[in-house]
């Protein structure tokens, strides 16, 4: 399984969004062959926009920096995966990469294009993720008028030294500028911040916290740092020019992040992800859930069918495979439902609701007792789980060792 616990399409995964059986059609059969969820046309999409001012040393996603001169066979081949179908869905995220970096001819190109492709429900959820630096008051006019009404954007720290560590080119004035600039546009502004970079102390982490709070936004997402194998910060700690933080370390960074944001009244929704009422990224809710989406561009995640396919990472075989009319997956996974009922328990670990044992049976055709109960009881047991009959829940130590339960959980199914 190449699921990473991490984040889907940017695995920044993401239950506003009912999963009930007068919503979706769930299976009755004891295999996917006759199963009506097999033929459930997605309600989410996700769009990757690869193109970066500057590749960030800790960065590996999908990005491609220095090459703008193929945007506009990009957005050819974007359009030509998509295929000329025409689809209403509920949420749309473009994501990356850097999709504000686009110069305004090629970011109308792309809502062109989306707007060709898909029809935005009246109570639509559209996001764009954008960097400081890359926001212009033209830029959000635009985006407003093909209903963009979210926007994430990627700060990752107000301190100088901790954005230079992480090679971020913007300066932190730029931030607030941007949110004062985004809020008459947008009904949701989340903010990145990124804890446990090299020389990061806890007070400066506080004060990244207490700077954010400060800003008229109403969703933060809390990321720890991870040394990505290949990354050129990955390679700084091999040879020994950076020291990461301990442990330690990052877990008090976390344990503050949690404790503020829960005294300051927002909900805690998801192990990364923090919003005030009725704010939730309901995209992201839709992968924790497990529901089929679509995903299109570079190195984009799909679900559909019970099969979970991930594109090709080169942008020049991206775009001649598209070009020719050939398929740009690269990776594919077909469920069984032992394999997706395996997923789902993972995924839905992530949120505060948790395993709800009526929707994951209703969802999967599996009891959760009757392939993790042993693993159930001796978490409980831990206290890394909180099991109230009806659901099965981190605690919030187990939010600390998340993964290592998650895991768990794989093995046991």
């Amino acid at each position: 399984m190449f699921l990473l616990l991490k984040d889907l399409n940017r695995w920044k995964v993401k239950i506003e969004l009912p999963f009930v059986s007068d919503t979706y059609s769930l299976c009755q059969a004891s295999t996917f062959e006759n199963c009506q969820l097999v033929n459930l046309v997605p309600r989410a999409a996700y769009i990757h926009v690869p193109f970066c001012a500057h590749h960030c040393g800790y960065c590996d996603f999908a990005v491609v920096a220095g090459r703008d001169d193929l945007m506009d066979a990009y957005l050819q081949a974007l359009q030509r995966e998509m295929g000329p179908e025409q689809e209403e869905i509920d949420t749309l995220f473009l994501g990356g990469g850097t999709p504000s970096h686009l110069p305004m001819p090629q970011l109308k190109k792309l809502l062109d294009i989306l707007r060709e492709r898909f029809t935005l429900n009246p109570d639509h959820e559209f996001s764009i993720e954008v960097n400081p630096d890359s926001l212009t008051d033209e830029k959000l006019h635009l985006l407003q008028e093909y209903g963009v009404n979210r926007m994430s954007i990627g700060a990752q720290s107000f301190h100088t030294r901790t954005l230079a560590v992480l090679e971020r080119r913007h300066i932190s004035e730029e931030v607030p500028r941007v949110v004062e600039l985004a809020r008459s546009f947008m009904h949701s502004i989340s903010l990145d911040l990124m804890f446990g970079a090299p020389g990061q102390t806890l007070f400066q982490w506080q004060m990244d916290l207490e700077r954010a709070l400060a800003l008229p936004i109403n969703h933060l997402s809390t990321y720890g740092l991870t040394y990505e194998k290949g990354t050129r910060l990955w390679k700084s700690v091999r040879e020994g020019l950076i020291l990461p933080l301990t442990e330690e370390d990052e877990r008090r960074m976390y344990d503050l992040a949690m404790d503020w944001l829960y005294e300051a009244g927002w909900e805690h929704y998801e192990i990364s992800s923090f919003a005030t009422v009725g704010h939730r990224c309901r995209h992201n809710q839709a992968y924790w859930i497990n529901l089929p989406f679509y995903g299109f561009g570079l190195g984009a995640a799909r679900h559909l069918n019970f099969i979970r396919e991930v594109n090709t990472r080169s942008i020049d075989g991206y775009i001649k495979k598209c070009m020719a009319g050939d398929s740009p997956t690269q990776q594919r996974e077909a469920h069984t439902p032992e394999s997706y009922a395996r997923e789902t328990a993972t995924l839905n670990l992530r949120r505060k609701e948790g395993i709800i044992r009526r929707m994951f049976r209703d969802q999967t055709e599996i009891d959760i007792d009757d392939i993790a109960h042993d693993v159930i009881r001796r978490f409980v047991m831990q206290g890394l789980l909180e099991d109230d009959g009806s659901s099965v829940r981190l605690t919030k130590e187990g939010k600390f060792l998340a993964d290592t339960v998650c895991s768990a959980f794989v093995s046991a199914i």
